[in-house]
């Protein structure tokens, strides 16, 4: 962002407090669909119901490319180990597919 810290401090005060709400808010969003996601998998998954892959493969997109593509946009150091979280998705995606 080409900026330091204390220029942040001063110029946004109280932002830190802030930010460990936002980031406290969405650890628990990612934990939620996190357990919703293991539930689903284990129950809806054995159904085989036709739908799955696509609904698999919209998630992913939604949840998992559009925070890669959005960290590689910002020239994030940590694209490439978040890039570890997409290929399980998509390693799972096609086990799923080749399975059926």
């Amino acid at each position: 962002m080409g900026t330091t810290l204390a220029q942040i401090r001063a110029d946004v005060p109280g932002f830190e407090n802030w930010l460990k709400r936002v980031f406290t808010v969405m650890g628990g969003f990612m934990a939620g669909a996190g357990v919703l996601t293991v539930f689903l998998a284990t129950t809806t998954m054995r159904l085989s119901l036709r739908e799955t892959p696509w609904a698999m493969a919209l998630s992913g997109a939604l949840a998992v490319g559009l925070k890669n593509a959005t960290n590689f946009a910002l020239h994030s150091d940590f694209g490439w180990l978040l890039l570890v979280p997409a290929l399980a998705w998509a390693m799972g995606l096609a086990a799923h597919i080749a399975k059926h």
